[in-house]
């Protein structure tokens, strides 16, 4: 294909996402709840933890909130609502008539979401390494968790579109995704028995909690307190857990999708 057709077929998504941004903009509620809840409250808790030192430990579990907010309630919880509110309305049928491929049309719904999730995270990251938080011992691991965790969450969110008739049902159907994301933090699976945290940690956000904190501070949240902390090179050897866990979700998401997304309520 040459640069010119290239350009061509990438047309589409730039004016879906750009819509989809000015629909997410008009959506007062989920422009407070995006900008709001992932930097407000992870902060708060950095702010009163660091009273006692700011430990890469602090760091890890803040960036782990940080996350779990993040991909709840920006990727996951927005882009369902986009997608169910657009099959309601028949924009998702008309859309296919269009230049636009499917992939295109359902990409599109998950860029406002990512795009804040960046801006968000620079926020969260300047403020804890501003206030003297040790540097993170692999940052890269930290991106790849939440680049990962972006993708999965979103497929989650088309997943769960089929089951939900509008904005206001995506309340209920959203709670299993949730619920399951939140046992899966950190510190939820730290104060569980250890043979509960094991089973837990193949759940989607428990992958990426884990790779958050090993990259935030060398060693994951269920980790003992006497486990030493890996460094940058030796926290590559803990990732392969994490990574096949977010693989196979997100396989069994993408599978979902191709067989149960519905693009109109009548179909």
């Amino acid at each position: 294909m040459t640069a010119t057709g290239t350009t061509t077929r990438r047309r589409p998504l730039a004016a879906l996402s750009a819509a989809e941004f000015t629909q997410f903009r008009r959506n007062k509620t989920l422009v407070f709840t995006a900008l709001v809840f992932p930097v407000a409250m992870p902060l708060g808790v950095f702010l009163l933890a660091s009273r006692e030192g700011t430990t890469a430990a602090v760091a890890g579990a803040t960036f782990d909130m940080y996350a779990l907010f993040a991909l709840m309630f920006v990727q996951f919880y927005t882009m369902l609502s986009l997608v169910t509110t657009r099959r309601g309305e028949g924009v998702l049928k008309r859309l296919r008539t269009g230049e636009a491929d499917d992939w295109q049309i359902l990409t599109a719904p998950a860029i406002p979401g990512i795009a804040i999730t960046v801006a968000t995270a620079t926020v969260v990251a300047a403020v804890v390494y501003g206030f003297g938080a040790p540097a993170p011992v692999n940052p890269l691991l930290m991106v790849l968790g939440l680049a990962a965790g972006s993708v999965l969450f979103a497929l989650l969110a088309l997943a769960t579109s089929t089951f939900t008739k509008n904005a206001e049902a995506a309340q209920i159907t959203s709670l299993p995704v949730i619920a399951m994301a939140m046992i899966g933090a950190g510190n939820i699976r730290a104060a569980l028995p250890e043979r509960a945290a094991e089973l837990l940690g193949y759940t989607p956000f428990a992958a990426v909690s884990d790779l958050i904190n090993l990259g935030a501070a060398g060693k994951t949240a269920v980790a003992g307190a006497d486990t030493p902390a890996a460094s940058f090179a030796g926290s590559f050897s803990e990732i392969g857990q994490p990574l096949a866990t977010l693989a196979v979700w997100t396989v069994a998401a993408i599978a979902l999708v191709y067989k149960c997304f519905r693009w109109d309520d009548r179909g």
